[in-house]
């Protein structure tokens, strides 16, 4: 199982991430803001994660790391 992790503060809610993600576990956070003032990027099911890196991989911002 792949772990992904965000870096919350530095996510400017872009949602890239969202549209590249295969499995569609990833949302905008509706009740969550960053030091920012952004929606973060979040995990709805960790477990369907298959750690293709498609999300990291679009983050202009490099906020996201998947380890496997």
């Amino acid at each position: 199982m792949a772990k992904v992790t965000f870096n919350v503060d530095a996510c400017k809610g872009c949602g890239l991430c969202v549209s590249a993600c295969p499995k569609q576990i990833l949302i905008l956070a509706k009740d969550k803001l960053n030091a920012k003032g952004h929606s973060p990027a979040e995990m709805t099911d960790q477990e369907k994660c298959i750690g293709c890196a498609f999300c990291a991989t679009m983050c202009p911002d490099c906020v996201i790391t998947v380890e496997k």
